[in-house]
């Protein structure tokens, strides 16, 4: 018991008696969620989201005190072409996984995005600001938020941003790819948000989950990013500084670099009552930057 002593201690100990499913295995919030410990992860081979039944199938086989859903259909362009798909993964999957939640008496933490805004203003989003995806991966999105809400699980709904790691495709190892063969890259200017460690998500939702076990009445949706928000442009400048890659960067706007899908200009978040409710703070990214290139050069 002495381990558990300090100013965590309770939920340390909630946490390491625990047995959390989560679903999602390689991806990077689940991933770090491994490396945490105290869980089962699912991954696509086990149970597919494309199938929602198979998700409450799941819970109920292994009956878990507290689901973590790090799951979801990521691909941002190809959703305008797959919306059906889409919204299958990120609707219906954890409309099935709340249900089956609710009918065990246990809670859901969700992992969502800034992507159910419509990315405009300069102004940080609160979690009670109202929603207008301007994509189809935003509308699916939003489409498993609402699900949980209706459902009357103990939930969270934490939505994040700009999610980085070591592991599986993301702005930094695309950055420090592309860094191999060019010494001057254009990247937008005029997108701002947080760059989030997976690391610190996975944290937050392990955290979470034992602070909703023992107070369900903590539920509702929160917001978590990592801190100082910057644009993207700032963000590779620091990628290549910290990784001593000699690139230049150019900043450009986001109507010079047309995707299919619409970006958010705005993804600021308002994480205050992240922190008030739940006491985790907004992570610096410059401190988990520097955490994920040391990963990277030990894979290296």
């Amino acid at each position: 018991m002495a381990s558990f002593i300090g100013p965590n201690w309770r939920w340390r100990a909630i946490r390491y008696q625990v047995l959390i499913l989560v679903f999602g295995k390689t991806g990077q919030v689940a991933t770090e969620l491994q490396r945490l410990g105290g869980v089962i992860a699912l991954g696509r081979d086990q149970v597919d989201l494309s199938d929602p039944k198979a998700c409450s199938d799941a819970i109920w086989h292994h009956e878990p005190r507290a689901v973590i859903n790090a799951a979801a259909y990521t691909a941002v362009d190809r959703a305008e072409g797959e919306e059906a798909l889409a919204t299958i993964i990120n609707g219906d999957a954890p409309a099935a996984m709340a249900g089956t939640c609710a009918a065990l008496g246990i809670p859901l933490v969700h992992i969502s995005t800034d992507y159910v805004f419509d990315g405009t203003g300069t102004v940080p989003w609160q979690p009670k600001d109202l929603t207008a995806p301007q994509c189809a991966y935003g509308r699916s999105k939003l489409a498993g938020e609402k699900a949980i809400r209706n459902s009357g699980v103990a939930h969270v709904i934490l939505r994040t941003s700009w999610v980085v790691s070591a592991h599986g495709g993301n702005f930094v190892k695309t950055m420090l790819r592309l860094s191999d063969t060019r010494d001057a890259l254009n990247v937008v200017a005029d997108q701002i948000g947080g760059a989030t460690p997976a690391r610190d998500i996975a944290a937050a939702c392990s955290r979470i989950a034992a602070h909703l076990i023992q107070d369900p009445s903590k539920s509702g949706t929160y917001h978590f990013g990592g801190t100082p928000d910057v644009s993207w442009a700032e963000f590779a400048t620091e990628v290549f500084g910290l990784a001593s890659k000699s690139v230049t960067v150019t900043p450009i706007l986001t109507a010079d670099y047309p995707t299919p899908a619409a970006r958010p200009l705005n993804s600021r978040l308002d994480c205050t009552t992240t922190e008030q409710v739940f006491g985790i703070q907004r992570p610096n990214w410059r401190l988990g930057l520097n955490s994920i290139l040391k990963d990277l050069e030990v894979k290296s």
